[in-house]
């Protein structure tokens, strides 16, 4: 494949946006991927046509539109709605944080196993329960400082012994029993994107940008690395074109031995060990890999032809070669889809503009993984649900939502508890079934003046956080995934002090990690203090149960 860049941008003809059909509920013919034959690999992938301006450490801020592509302004557009919404979120909120969370085990993949159907099967928690689930705060960490508005640094790893957090243009290691700075990695400029997934020997990816933003100089998220969380080393850099020319990514993903990142002008991949390029952009290709789920499986959503006449497929990919092992072609009107899980393989999405609530989604989509056909489809109101995916730029970003052992898991909307007090809230966590899309009438209640978040499964159990009354500590809990019994893993202290922790790191907008009895709530960016109430912020706080 050649890495030269095109001589121009390629020019998408602007035609007048029709109305988006919006896909009828249910499994219909025109969904799914004709089955009497497996789909054949696809071996393009679009070069980029200009370079991305994102700002300060922010890897979803538009790109600079070229003359004659106003369909990619149409998407800019859209990433700049949600860049704004973001900066402003993070001015109302007393405390430090954005959006990443969803946790997971010592290294390896968060999600369940997948049976031969290829919707999920109980494999059995790993998380023990502690003969005594009250918690202590082990460490603090403050956050860096930083005279700009909003400085993005996502990501947080849990590999044997080592908890590693991001800060500006930098990733520093920790002992995850008292905070003891293991090592400090530094990087010529802030990091744009990083993923959850973590090898099992300890292996990660990230996009960054070759040098710090000025006022005068925006350079894109164009470099991709290799990292070693246990050692703290960089292992490889590589980057596709030079200059202005050069690609630049918006997600990063690990799946098995493959580090994937994709962005609105298409995905790449990399060896982890040794950054051998295994597949890149292709110059005049009208497909783009926009993004990429990754874990136990890596899953591509693939985005072809332009503005009216486009289609999105989401794609089994082998993470070696490439090669797309099965197909699901979205309906129409659906034009951006966010990965809640690879394995089982579900989706997020926003059909036909319908989405409510804030989610960014309307419905949820269950895909065999083995030969592409639709599952189920789930259609939910963000006015009744809790859970979001960011569909555009992330693609793996769904929080508050989480699937395994064939089942989906929604946490309800707050609603009145019904005890004494008028004021007192609570909510339930629901499941669907992924095979039929219906609910399994399977519900868990948070209990009054608590309220239920879905971080991630463990094995067959789902593991979540609740939410506190003003008097009590936040819990972490264990539900089962038969049962729906639920068990108390972790609880937190109750203190006024300790309690201002944890409300300035809430799940919804901060990174949660578990692990056996340690619990790091940690917030993807930095911001210029607002003022004397928020200038001792935290980056990162740890919690450790006393057995």
């Amino acid at each position: 494949m050649s890495d030269q860049p095109p001589s121009g941008p390629p020019q998408d003809q602007p035609p007048t946006p029709p109305t988006p059909a919006v896909p009828p509920a249910g499994p219909q013919p025109t969904y799914g991927y004709p089955q009497a034959s497996p789909p054949q690999p696809q071996s393009g992938y679009g070069y980029p046509a200009a370079p991305q301006q994102p700002g300060y450490g922010y890897p979803a801020q538009p790109p600079t539109v070229v003359a004659g592509d106003n369909v990619r302004a149409r998407e800019n557009r859209a990433i700049a709605l949600i860049v704004l919404a973001a900066v402003v979120a993070i001015g109302l909120i007393i405390g430090s944080g954005v959006w990443y969370s969803r946790s997971l085990d010592g290294g390896g993949s968060t999600r369940a196993g997948g049976d031969k159907n290829g919707t999920g099967t109980a494999t059995g928690g790993k998380e023990k329960v502690p003969d005594n689930p009250a918690a202590d705060v082990l460490f603090k960490v403050p956050q860096p400082k930083t005279e700009e508005n909003v400085v993005t640094t996502p990501g947080s790893w849990l590999s044997a012994g080592v908890y590693a957090k991001s800060g500006i243009a930098e990733i520093t290691g920790y002992d995850p029993a008292d905070g003891h700075k293991k090592w400090t990695l530094k990087l010529p400029g802030p990091i744009c994107a990083a993923t959850e997934h973590v090898t099992a020997d300890g292996r990660t990816g990230i996009v960054y940008q070759p040098s710090m933003p000025t006022r005068t100089s925006r350079p894109g998220c164009s470099q991709v690395a290799g990292i070693d969380v246990r050692a703290g080393t960089k292992l490889w850099t590589k980057s596709i074109g030079t200059g202005e020319f050069a690609t630049t990514f918006q997600n990063v993903t690990v799946a098995g031995k493959t580090v994937a990142v994709g962005g609105l002008r298409g995905g790449a991949a990399y060896d982890i060990g040794t950054g051998k390029v295994l597949w890149q952009p292709k110059p005049g290709d009208d497909c783009d890999d926009v993004g990429y789920g990754g874990g136990t499986r890596l899953v591509a959503v693939r985005k072809c032809g332009g503005y009216g006449d486009r289609t999105l497929s989401i794609q089994n990919v082998d993470p070696t070669s490439g090669k797309v092992i099965s197909e699901y072609k979205m309906g129409a009107g659906i034009e951006y889809a966010g990965i809640v899980s690879t394995d089982p393989l579900v989706v997020g999405a926003d059909a036909g503009h319908s989405a409510s609530g804030g989610s960014g989604v309307s419905d949820y989509f269950s895909i065999d993984n083995r030969t592409g056909r639709l599952l189920a489809r789930i259609p939910v109101s963000g006015d009744t649900y809790d859970g979001e995916c960011d569909t555009i730029t992330l693609i793996e970003e769904c929080k508050g939502v989480a699937a395994g052992q064939g089942k989906l898991y929604l946490a309800t909307k707050e609603h009145s508890s019904g005890g004494k007090s008028k004021l007192s809230r609570t909510n339930e966590v629901v499941a669907f079934d992924l095979a039929t899309g219906k609910q399994t009438g399977q519900r868990a209640a948070a209990g009054e003046d608590y309220t239920l978040f879905p971080l991630r499964m463990d094995g067959g159990d789902l593991i979540a956080y609740k939410n506190p009354p003003y008097d009590k500590g936040g819990q972490i809990v264990s539900i089962d995934g038969a049962s729906f019994k639920s068990t108390t893993l972790m609880e937190l202290p109750a203190d006024q002090a300790d309690r201002a922790l944890q409300t300035g790191l809430q799940p919804s907008f901060s990174e949660y990690r578990y692990s056996q009895g340690k619990l790091f709530m940690a917030a993807p960016n930095a911001a210029k203090p607002l003022g004397n109430f928020d200038k001792d912020k935290n980056c990162v706080v740890a919690f450790g149960t006393r057995d």
